[in-house]
Formats: C-alpha cells, structure tokens, sequence
C-alpha cells in the first residue's frame, strides 16, 4: 500500500520561502512515497486539494501532519498527525 503524506503549515511562511525549500522538507520525509506541502505562499492551498492530489497518483493511505514555522524560517512538525485516508 503506498504511502502519502500532507504537510499543513500554520502561520506564516518567511518571506524566502520558496519552492525549492519546499522540495527539501519533500525529500527529507522518509516512509512516504509522495508529499504535499501547504503553506500560504507555496504549495497546495487547502487540504482537500492536496488529498486529491495524492489519491489521483495512487496513494491509499494518507496522513496529516501539522507544522509550523520556526524563527530560523524552518518547517518543524508540531507532533499532531491525522489520518485521512488508509
């Protein structure tokens, strides 16, 4: 069963905040196969468009974690996931 997983940003994302930062945190989640990030600035722009986005690529079984972002302009998981679908 593969394995997806949306990253829901809270707050404001720093203003260098840019895609390729975006694909780093992609890169960086190990156990799934796709990534989705929502951020104000970047990304997808609510959660259910990053969940379809996921399912059309064939992902069964989806997760979401909350994030935000750090002084350093960091993304850092808050620890509250939910599981959507899977």
């Amino acid at each position: 069963m593969k394995k997806g997983l949306i990253i829901y940003a809270a707050g404001d994302a720093p203003t260098g905040w840019t895609e390729d930062q975006e694909q780093l945190v992609r890169c960086s989640m190990v156990g799934a196969e796709a990534v989705e990030i929502i951020t104000q600035h970047t990304g997808h722009y609510d959660v259910q468009d990053a969940w379809l986005s996921l399912i059309t690529k064939g992902i069964a079984q989806i997760e979401c974690r909350l994030a935000t972002f750090t002084g350093d302009g960091q993304l850092r998981e808050t620890g509250r996931a939910i599981r959507l679908c899977g």
